[in-house]
């Protein structure tokens, strides 16, 4: 089933108000304060203040109505240590992408497995583009820092922020981790376009509700998926490979697992694939995931048929 309502247009840049700029600045100052501890010590101390902080304060609401839509006979003990898993990797995540010249460093040296591995060496050495497919599970910028290190040409599709001075924050630390970077909408379009013509390698995520995808199961409920990484794939004849990277018990390190690249049949049948790797992915670390985002909204019990 598809949405068949026409695609908005892109919304007209957002300007910037004072309190964008108050927003901005706060987030700024804590950053910078956290900043002053060692690495070592300022991704735990983040991870602390999201998780006993944050989490009760504007996090866990949300985490709790998407575990209870999926796993409505779920323990609370088990609920309850989701929240925190979820919320302290999302705060060690937040400072690890402000600490971007020390996160790629260390990304560096994370040394890069599975099965797709070697497809994507043999795609580099032959220069063709690659459809990279993840989710907002564990910290995804370390495996599209490290494959950038390795010699990769990795490309990034980001969502830009409403608030203008986060945004050009953000757009900095970000591009400081690797690049290029393609904000999503027309502006970056057709320099997304021509990168993976090109030969490039294009990272996205495939977890966000999309209005006018269509409606496949993610974690056995329907949820409206974006089919576009596919079709691209499809289009320019470029490998499909889902992967991620999942945070190490010690809460600095990760293990990055590059998957097997999903046969060429239709964009659906493609897309339920990547949607069933991540589901995967997802229930083996619960609390790894991006509980956070209004996935399943608008989506039915079941599907159709």
């Amino acid at each position: 089933m598809t949405r068949t309502t026409a695609a908005p247009p892109d919304p007209a840049p957002a300007r910037l108000s004072v309190r964008h700029w108050i927003d901005d600045r706060l987030t700024a100052a804590v950053i910078g304060t956290v900043k002053l501890l060692p690495y070592h010590r300022r991704v735990p101390a983040m991870g602390w203040f999201f998780r006993r902080v944050l989490g009760p304060l504007a996090l866990n609401r949300r985490i709790r109505q998407n575990l209870r839509h999926v796993f409505p006979d779920m323990p609370e003990a088990e609920v309850s240590a989701i929240c925190h898993g979820v919320a302290d990797n999302f705060g060690r995540s937040f400072i690890e992408l402000h600490s971007g010249p020390d996160f790629a460093r260390r990304a560096a040296t994370f040394e890069p497995g599975g099965p797709g591995l070697a497809a994507l060496d043999r795609a580099h050495a032959e220069g063709r583009p690659v459809i990279l497919v993840s989710a907002h599970f564990g910290n995804y910028d370390a495996w599209r820092s490290n494959l950038s290190a390795r010699g990769f040409r990795v490309g990034g599709l980001y969502m830009p922020m409403t608030n203008p001075a986060a945004n050009a924050r953000y757009v900095a630390t970000i591009e400081s981790i690797a690049r290029p970077l393609f904000p999503r909408g027309s502006e970056g379009l057709s320099d997304m376009i021509r990168f993976v013509k090109s030969g490039g390698m294009l990272g996205l995520l495939g977890d966000h509700y999309m209005a006018h995808g269509e409606l496949v199961d993610f974690l056995g409920k329907p949820a409206w998926t974006a089919t576009s990484a596919a079709k691209m794939a499809l289009k320019y004849k470029a490998l499909l490979v889902p992967l991620y990277a999942t945070r190490n018990p010690d809460g600095l390190t990760f293990t990055i697992e590059v998957e097997e690249p999903i046969p060429h049949t239709d964009a659906l049948t493609m897309t339920r694939a990547l949607n069933d790797s991540a589901s995967r992915k997802v229930m083996a670390h619960k609390g790894q995931w991006f509980w956070l985002h209004r996935r399943w909204k608008h989506a039915p019990e079941t599907t159709a048929g």
